[in-house]
């Protein structure tokens, strides 16, 4: 159980028999009447977010995440096999459960399965990973580093925008959480 007052953003919650993460909270002491906790709730499965206010000091149950250290070893079909890094289990996990970051990742990978109780809720990436470009238009003589930025195909088949100057087989760094050029590697 974790009180109202010691809500943080990043804590978990759960409501509804669902996993609620913290994305914004403010405690308010109005000069009138009892004070209060006005949060901004992110359900961690759908994505959903909603507005709740709690009363100062009111207790709700912490969710228990479990996060493991896992590396995709090879996708089957359309699942992704992760070895857990400490008992050598295997989980095969559908694109569903990954999300919007299974663009970027890669056999030999590793990557934080979170689960609440059996259910996955997230794998966690990297912040940045460095992939081969396979296809982007030809860099033309006279492109200079300020000059633009042009779609590029990544050997995960992820398009990322990156400078005119970038060619085909240079490994780039990118951000995953903001699909972003970060440099060249």
């Amino acid at each position: 159980m974790i009180s109202s007052n010691d809500f943080r953003t990043g804590v978990t919650i759960e409501l509804d028999g669902a996993v609620w993460r913290v994305v914004e909270f403010l405690h308010v002491k109005p000069g009138k009447g009892s004070a209060f906790v006005r949060t901004k709730l992110k359900n961690v499965q759908t994505g959903s977010v909603v507005e709740r206010t709690f009363r100062a000091g009111e207790t709700v149950p912490q969710a228990t995440l479990e996060k493991s250290a896992m590396q995709h070893t090879y996708k089957e079909g359309d699942q992704y096999v992760f070895m857990d890094m400490e008992t050598y289990e295997e989980s095969r996990l559908s694109a569903d459960q990954i999300g919007d970051r299974v663009k970027y990742l890669k056999e030999g990978m590793e990557a934080n399965v979170v689960r609440w109780g059996e259910q996955v809720l997230e794998v966690e990436l990297p912040n940045s990973v460095v992939l081969e470009v396979t296809d982007t238009d030809p860099g033309v003589k006279g492109d200079t580093a300020t000059g633009g930025t042009k779609p590029a195909i990544v050997e995960t088949g992820a398009q990322v925008m990156v400078p005119l100057f970038i060619s085909i087989g240079e490994r780039i760094k990118i951000d995953t959480r903001n699909d972003s050029y970060l440099g060249r590697e």
